[in-house]
């Protein structure tokens, strides 16, 4: 199992959201995070003064797959996420040794 983490513009949350469902991505874990890569924000003016915006508005998603459909996954937000400009995001991957259901203590693949 391999856990994604994506962090995308919060523009494209509903067109990476739809790509993954359609693959069949079950359960997905989506935070409002602020962040800033090589951008380094920007500054904006407000009444007169200038100021900087150094951490911008991100989405974070995060899901667990088997190991077989992640690359369809990373390809589906690689599609969706996408716009070409800085700022797109990054995904990261990670493997996962064991998933556990509380309900009923389903282990591994079937607790996704």
């Amino acid at each position: 199992m391999t856990k994604i983490e994506a962090i995308i513009q919060p523009s494209r949350l509903d067109a990476v959201k739809d790509a993954l469902t359609e693959l069949g991505a079950e359960g997905m874990t989506i935070s409002d995070v602020r962040g800033h890569g090589r951008q380094k924000g920007h500054t904006e003016h407000y009444r007169g003064r200038e100021y900087t915006v150094d951490l911008l508005p991100k989405i974070k998603l995060e899901l667990v797959l088997p190991d077989e459909r992640v690359e369809g996954a990373v390809n589906a937000i690689l599609k969706a996420a996408g716009t070409g400009k800085i700022g797109d995001g990054k995904i990261f991957l990670f493997k996962v040794e064991e998933a556990i259901r509380i309900r009923n203590q389903e282990r591994g693949p079937l607790a996704l």
